[in-house]
């Protein structure tokens, strides 16, 4: 039995309790669990927002901690190595999407670290626990140069900007646009920064211009600001929406190039309008990106590592989960919280 963080029902405080973790099968890994990170997702499934949900509920895919034993087939893990899990924690790894390293969009469903059920039956727990069962194939190796902290996040958040950014192609020469500057948008920033793209940040007000200049943002404009929205009409190449409210879609379709796209990564509990001559009349387009699979995972923990991307944090102790839930939703936090699973005992 393993000490967790579960919620009873819907928008019920966290409670302590013990969880079952599965015996270790031949290809499995057992994580001592040191950080979980926070997502604005955990929050949507603790309260239920999107439907489906299956309570009691340990939450948590941002999941970094230290391989405690291993089966008896694995090979690409030993005892001791710093490891991470994020959003999945099994896959089909015989459909075309799993053969091409995409698991996310596995056709038989993919099964997700919390939240789900695995393919006997049975719930999944997440990382607000002190240890976690996982194929192999699963995890990922997380470099010298991050802290299991920092690395924690990247894990949902840094996978869910990274890979928008590399399949619409930020890099030289593009003008990308990063919506929201919040868990997501921050790190969203250092990446395109970092990939060689020109960015700007559209944030509700200029209260964090000087943070996301030092992040690596060559523009920052406030959206609360009429005239931005003149000023900067038809100018991007690319724009990622990581905020979870609503939108004014038009509008900031309105900034797109020819052939721009707007991709969205945030999720809304509600739907999103647009009027459609706002794509037919330059030719734009609007796409979703989930994550990415688990060797796109493991190529962006190498890619922060080698650039010096982490996030900024703020640890918290296990007990302080319904605060820091409360404090999300304020936009109370620069950027990302991380559970300090040791403080859960």
């Amino acid at each position: 039995m393993v000490q967790a963080l579960a919620v009873p029902r819907a928008k019920a405080p966290f409670e302590q309790t013990t969880i079952e973790r599965r015996a270790l099968r031949p290809n499995d890994v057992l994580i001592d669990i040191q950080y979980c990170g926070i997502c604005h997702s955990d929050i949507h499934s603790a309260y239920d927002e999107w439907g489906g949900g299956i309570f009691p509920m340990v939450p948590g895919h941002e999941i970094a901690g230290v391989v405690a034993a291993v089966g008896s087939n694995v090979t690409k893990f030993a005892v001791g190595d710093r490891v991470g899990v994020g959003c999945f924690v099994d896959s089909c790894g015989e459909c075309e999407y799993c053969l091409r390293g995409e698991e996310q969009f596995c056709t038989k469903g993919v099964v997700a670290t919390y939240n789900s059920l695995d393919y006997d039956g049975q719930p999944t727990y997440g990382g607000y626990s002190q240890k976690i069962v996982v194929k192999e194939d699963f995890v990922v190796r997380i470099p010298d140069a991050l802290s299991l902290d920092v690395a924690a996040p990247l894990l949902c958040a840094g996978i869910t900007t990274y890979s928008p950014l590399k399949k619409w192609g930020a890099g030289p020469g593009k003008k990308v646009a990063i919506v929201g500057m919040g868990g997501l948008g921050h790190l969203a920033v250092q990446f395109a920064h970092a990939m060689g793209a020109e960015v700007t940040v559209l944030s509700q007000s200029l209260k964090k211009k000087e943070e996301a200049l030092a992040l690596g943002a060559d523009h920052y404009y406030a959206t609360s600001d009429p005239n931005t929205f003149k000023t900067l009409a038809n100018q991007f190449d690319l724009m990622v929406n990581t905020v979870s409210a609503n939108l004014d879609v038009d509008a900031y379709l309105s900034l797109l190039r020819i052939d721009g796209t707007l991709v969205n990564v945030g999720a809304p509990a509600n739907p999103d309008t647009y009027n459609v001559f706002s794509l037919i009349m330059h030719r734009r387009s609007i796409a979703g990106s989930l994550v990415g699979g688990l060797r796109e995972t493991q190529e962006m923990l190498d890619f922060a590592a080698e650039h010096g991307i982490v996030p900024k944090i703020e640890v918290i102790r296990a007990d302080q989960v319904d605060e820091a839930y409360e404090r999300v939703l304020r936009s109370d936090v620069r950027y990302r919280f991380v559970i300090d699973m040791s403080t859960l005992s």
